[in-house]
């Protein structure tokens, strides 16, 4: 393994629950590939832009005036899907907000999966040009989603599993990291999850 993309997405700092555990993960991944580049993406201090008139124009224009005058968020779409492109590990450090995934990551998303670079369509349907890459995703939530009632409200996992096939990253490893809001789960959950670092497949 050359190269590891960690993505962190929570602006909680060290208080964070994916962070606490994906900095496990970190420590875990560094003792068994010694060699690898760790390339670490914070979205809540290197934000990246939304998908607007300006982002759009670059990554999709036609007219070259419009794509020249955007060229910031062409250079930085490409930086971000060069770095994912460049990585045999992709590490995805979330929270769920609102039974979804922050903004931020979304953000990233948009701008990493584009047609000729991460995925491309053919007469065939769409051919994932991320291949031969896995994934490991660290999901931090104040409830209880893998099980129960409140598992169809999971809109997190799903997706990200989704988007990620679709660009063809299917091997997927997810680290759930439960009930932070829940006074009899919340002490646990982070160690509990720890445990559950030492058992990937890596």
């Amino acid at each position: 393994m050359k190269q590891i993309l960690i993505i962190e997405t929570s602006p909680r700092g060290p208080q964070s629950a994916s962070r606490k555990v994906a900095e496990k993960l970190s420590t875990r991944l560094q003792a068994a590939y010694p060699g690898a580049k760790l390339v670490y993406r914070d979205l809540s201090k290197d934000k990246v832009p939304h998908m607007e008139d300006g982002t759009l124009k670059a990554l999709s224009s036609k007219v070259p005036a419009e794509v020249e005058a955007n060229q910031e968020f062409a250079r930085l779409s490409d930086q971000l899907t060069d770095e994912l492109l460049e990585s045999d590990l992709l590490v995805i450090a979330t929270p769920m907000w609102n039974f979804g995934i922050p903004s931020l990551l979304k953000a990233w998303i948009d701008l990493v999966v584009r047609p000729g670079r991460t995925f491309s369509y053919s007469e065939k349907g769409v051919t994932g040009l991320a291949k031969d890459k896995k994934a490991i995703l660290v999901i931090a939530s104040g409830g209880v989603f893998t099980d129960g009632p409140w598992k169809p409200w999971d809109f997190v996992e799903p997706y990200l599993r989704a988007i990620l096939g679709f660009i063809g990253i299917v091997d997927i490893q997810t680290i759930r990291i439960e009930g932070m809001n829940i006074p009899a789960l919340a002490e646990s959950a982070v160690p509990n999850a720890r445990k559950l670092v030492e058992k990937l497949v890596l």
